[in-house]
């Protein structure tokens, strides 16, 4: 039988990776970033992936799972930002 405390784990590892879901098919889906801030999305990504790190170490596996796979949409959300901001800022009039 699964210790509690593993379920427990499972479960808040299951809910938040399963947050990120909605925003990355959104984002992917509209091709549209512009209400997600870079700066706030570089900061989650890293402290996912020291999460991640952190997970490996102590040998947890709902820490390592939820955080790799949070860390593949948080990439893929980032990665997205900064492909469509340079796409729009390539799109905007020249001044002069």
């Amino acid at each position: 039988m699964v210790p509690l405390i593993s379920l427990i784990g499972y479960a808040a590892a299951i809910l938040t990776t399963l947050s990120f879901l909605p925003q990355a098919i959104k984002t992917v889906q509209e091709k549209n970033t512009e209400g997600i801030s870079f700066w706030m999305y570089s900061l989650f990504t890293t402290g996912v992936f020291f999460w991640l790190i952190y997970g490996i170490c102590v040998s947890d596996v709902p820490i390592i799972a939820a955080n790799l796979v949070t860390l593949i949409f948080a990439v893929t959300i980032l990665t997205l930002k900064i492909v469509y901001s340079k796409r729009e800022k390539d799109e905007l009039p020249k001044a002069g």
